[in-house]
């Protein structure tokens, strides 16, 4: 609850909350994500974050948490964003791309008509342990940028973001908004005077 706050502090205009994830940081109980999304004030976003590919279990957990956003962090294999809609028509759906290839532009062509944002992040979903995001890795911001002049809807941006290199980000990119995780904690916490840095390197921009 405490980095919620501060998040919000510093200038944050929606949060992640981080649900079961087989990697990465910052991960919550569902109860945890629950608390904090009733306790959050509009017009501050609540993210859902979650691994799961199984549409009914992510109606499921939204029904539970609360939040206004769901972040697909993989690819559904279960259902269809339609089922998702259908049953909660007041949730944003954002589905992560993990960008490593070309075959990501095709991706997120595919997708785009199904959802209302896509996040380009900089996981990877083939190894045995799969990496949905929380890396501390930048990706390829050449084929994000191509990305993101292909599609009509919000592209937010993530991977490896920080203080030092959001500018540059942001002026390759061109996204809607960003989400950033790992470049602005410190020994597993948010550090909210990296926040505030990142915040103010996007003021000078």
């Amino acid at each position: 609850m405490e980095e919620a706050w501060t998040a919000i502090n510093c200038g944050a205009s929606a949060l992640g909350l981080v649900s079961t994830m087989p990697s990465g940081p910052g991960i919550l109980s569902f109860e945890k994500i629950a608390e904090i999304a009733a306790s959050v004030p509009p017009p501050i976003a609540t993210f859902l974050l979650t691994s799961s590919q199984d549409a009914q279990e992510i109606i499921e957990q939204l029904r539970y948490c609360g939040t206004n956003t769901v972040q697909i962090c993989d690819r559904l294999a279960s259902g269809t964003y339609q089922n998702i809609r259908r049953s909660l028509p007041g949730i944003s759906i954002v589905q992560v791309i993990h960008v490593s290839t070309e075959e990501s532009i095709r991706e997120a062509i595919a997708v785009a008509p199904h959802v209302d944002a896509i996040l380009l992040d900089s996981g990877n979903q083939s190894l045995l342990v799969k990496e949905l995001g929380g890396t501390g890795r930048i990706h390829n911001w050449n084929l994000s940028a191509v990305i993101r002049k292909k599609l009509n809807i919000p592209i937010f941006l993530a991977g490896g973001l920080k203080p030092e290199n959001v500018a540059l980000a942001v002026q390759q990119v061109g996204p809607f908004g960003l989400d950033v995780c790992s470049g602005v904690r410190s020994d597993g916490k948010l550090h909210a005077n990296k926040l505030k840095w990142f915040f103010q390197e996007l003021k000078i921009y």
